[in-house]
């Protein structure tokens, strides 16, 4: 099991109030620089809310809600320092409750 850090706020905060893309659009290049792997991903009404273990985050987070997740903790931090607004925390997957950890309830397009 792989440890998954996030980063959970509303779609309209995090995709519209804040300059979210421009930061995931630099934190990309950098990688790409130092030739270093992707470890963060954008997924919008992220599936492992609908968990029991996640009904009270759900319930405090105004829907529709986006969520960054990673598998590096230093970098969610620094996000959670950069946005403010915004709810952290980790979860492990694959696992009972969450198979698939960037799961998206979103309907595509």
């Amino acid at each position: 099991m792989q440890t998954y850090y996030y980063v959970l706020a509303s779609q309209k905060f995090l995709l519209e109030e804040e300059p979210t893309h421009e930061v995931l659009k630099e934190r990309t290049r950098h990688y790409h620089e130092q030739e270093k792997q992707i470890d963060f991903w954008l997924v919008p009404q992220p599936a492992f809310l609908e968990t029991p273990q996640f009904r009270e985050l759900k319930a405090k987070c105004p829907q529709p809600a986006v969520a960054i997740i990673s598998t590096n903790p230093q970098f969610i931090t620094w996000l959670k320092l950069r946005l403010e607004y915004v709810s952290t925390g980790e979860f492990q997957a694959p696992s009972e409750t969450i198979p698939d950890a960037l799961a998206s309830l979103a309907a595509v397009s």
